[in-house]
C-alpha cells in the first residue's frame, strides 16, 4: 500500500497517572529541586506518559488517557537526553520540551516511586540500546609495546695486554705496579696471563714458636 509505514512502534514504558509542574527558572548551576516548585499537590497537568521507540527515534508524549489529547511531546535524544533528575526526590523530573524551536522546561511528578524508578532504567536502557548500535565497539588489536631502548652490548673480556686487580676490604692495598715475578721471586710469566693480580700472603699460622 503507498504511504503505508512498516516501522513499529514500541513502547519502552507507560504510566497512566503523572503529574505536570510549572517551575521556576533554575537560578543556580546546581540543578533543579521539587521543593522550590510551590504546591507540589496542585500541577498545572494531569494524565498519561507514554515513552515509545518508532523506527531510529523515540518521544515522550503526555496526553489523556481517556480522549488521547496531547499535551506535550519531547523528542528523547539519547545523546542529549531530555530528562533531568532533581535533587532533593527521586519522583520528580525535569523535561526539556521543543516545539517549532521553542524550548521550555516542565517538571513530571510520580505518585509512586516504583513507578519513577522504572521509569529512569527505561531511560538508561534505551540510552545504552542506542550508543550501542550507533557506536558499536571496535575489536580490541593487541598494541605492541615498544621495547627498551637498547644499546650495543659491551665487551666485558680481557683483550690482550690488560690486567685489573681485586680490592678485598681490611688488606693493604698493594702496589699497583708489583708483578707476580716481585712477589713471588720467580722469573716473570709470559705476557698477556693475570700477571697483574697481587698474590695474598698466606695466613698466619695457628701454632706459635716458644
Amino acid at each position: 500500500m503507498e504511504g503505508f509505514d512498516e516501522e513499529i512502534e514500541s513502547i519502552l514504558y507507560i504510566c497512566r497517572e503523572i503529574s505536570i509542574h510549572k517551575i521556576p527558572p533554575l537560578k543556580k548551576n546546581e540543578g533543579h529541586r521539587a521543593g522550590e516548585w510551590g504546591d507540589l499537590a496542585a500541577p498545572i497537568w494531569k494524565g498519561r506518559l507514554r515513552f515509545i521507540e518508532k523506527g531510529n527515534s523515540a518521544a515522550l508524549i503526555f496526553d489523556d488517557p481517556n480522549t488521547g489529547e496531547l499535551f506535550a511531546r519531547a523528542e528523547y535524544e539519547a545523546q542529549r537526553p531530555p530528562v533531568e533528575a532533581v535533587l532533593d526526590s527521586s519522583r520528580y523530573f525535569v523535561v526539556r520540551v521543543e516545539d517549532a524551536g521553542k524550548k521550555a522546561y516542565i517538571g513530571l511528578g510520580f505518585l509512586e516511586r516504583t513507578d519513577s524508578f522504572d521509569f529512569n532504567v527505561a531511560c538508561q536502557d534505551y540510552e545504552k540500546r542506542w550508543t550501542a548500535a550507533h557506536f558499536p565497539k571496535q575489536e580490541e588489536t593487541p598494541v605492541d609495546t615498544p621495547s627498551p631502548h637498547v644499546g650495543p652490548k659491551k665487551d666485558y673480556s680481557l683483550k690482550e695486554g690488560q690486567t685489573f686487580t681485586i680490592n678485598i676490604p681490611g688488606r693493604n692495598k698493594p702496589a699497583a705496579n708489583k708483578t707476580n715475578n716481585d712477589l713471588m721471586g720467580g722469573s716473570s710469566s709470559a705476557s698477556g696471563g693475570l700477571s697483574g693480580i697481587p698474590l695474598l700472603p698466606p695466613p698466619p699460622s695457628s701454632t706459635r714458636k716458644r
